[in-house]
């Protein structure tokens, strides 16, 4: 295993790390809009995950997934911004 092979994996560890931390506080709240920002930072998250082991393996096929991703999760992002504004109504 090489040096970039070995720091991309530590990476990805890091990364998942965070991805788990963030995702207590998508399910712990305390409010709505704590919840709308971590939803908004785990699909960053997995953005940056999916990119990594696309670089990782090379394969290019799976760039498609990574935008796939980015723009379901700027999608979900506007979703719970216009839930945010509009209320519970």
């Amino acid at each position: 295993m090489t040096l970039f092979q070995l720091s991309m994996s530590g990476l990805m560890f890091i990364l998942s790390i965070s991805l788990g931390v963030t995702t207590w506080r998508l399910l712990r709240g305390p409010s709505i809009p704590d919840r709308a920002v971590a939803f908004d930072m785990i699909m960053i998250h997995l953005v940056g995950l999916i990119a990594m082991y696309v670089v990782i393996v090379s394969q290019e096929v799976l760039i498609d997934a990574v935008l796939v991703v980015a723009v379901l999760g700027f999608l979900g992002t506007v979703a719970l911004a216009r839930f945010i504004e509009e209320g519970r109504s």
